[in-house]
């Protein structure tokens, strides 16, 4: 399928998947990080033309990222009249989290839980707009290597990018004209102070990632299948104890 067809037949489904609802949304909600992938979702949501609310939800941001998603933020406002857009800043909710949990202290728990804050500040908006809450988790990462506790992405009702490998985010983002800046920064999830990148912290690229995920016999399968494993836990249903009748 052609980019452009991608384009569209993704914003239909969306926008069919709000019709067929039993009680139809009235809005869908979308954390926007200033990465390439929450810059695609939150553009073909507001090409539904149904109402789109885009969260910037600043924990700690650092500034590239948040003044690229603030440009993005302008930029949807700009082009689409169905796009409202609000900053909720967290800081200082996430210092009380923190110093409530201080004899708990653990730096990947608290990464996790700047993604949970704002996953939970998404689905209070979506109450309080009768709304959805749009993810913005791409293929490889919810699929191959369970890499997607990003920008809120906890928890989701819809996820539009799914089935889309990162390279092909990355060419809807030029088809949608997303910001040069956006499309070419460095993808990181966002959550640690350090600034760390998504390749930094898997080891691979994501050329290299959805590479070794469809080739068996991959120089990076090895890596790509350790890297799967330690996330497998993500990927599959919450395990249920069975109780014998």
């Amino acid at each position: 399928m052609k980019t452009s067809e991608k384009v569209l037949f993704i914003s239909k489904w969306i926008k069919d998947y709000v019709d067929q609802m039993p009680s139809k949304a009235q809005s869908l909600i979308i954390g926007v990080s200033g990465g390439i992938d929450s810059a695609v979702s939150s553009t073909l949501s507001a090409l539904t033309g149904l109402k789109t609310i885009v969260l910037l939800m600043p924990i700690k941001q650092n500034s590239l990222q948040y003044d690229l998603s603030l440009k993005h933020q302008e930029w949807l406002v700009k082009n689409f009249k169905n796009v409202e857009s609000y900053t909720l800043n967290l800081d200082q909710l996430f210092k009380t989290f923190e110093d409530s949990l201080s004899k708990f202290v653990c730096d990947h728990g608290m990464a996790n839980s700047r993604a949970r804050l704002r996953m939970a500040t998404l689905y209070q908006v979506a109450a309080a707009n009768k709304g959805i809450v749009v993810g913005t988790g791409n293929k490889v990462e919810d699929f191959g290597v369970g890499f997607y506790t990003k920008y809120g992405d906890g928890g989701v009702d819809i996820s539009p990018i799914a089935d889309c490998n990162k390279t092909d985010v990355w060419e809807m983002g030029r088809e949608l004209k997303i910001l040069k800046e956006i499309i070419d920064a460095d993808p990181t999830d966002g959550l640690w102070d350090d600034g760390r990148t998504d390749e930094g912290q898997l080891g691979l690229s994501y050329v290299e990632l959805e590479e070794a995920m469809n080739n068996l016999n991959s120089l990076n399968r090895e890596k790509y299948e350790k890297i799967r494993k330690l996330n497998l836990h993500k990927m599959e249903p919450i395990p249920v104890c069975k109780i014998p009748n």
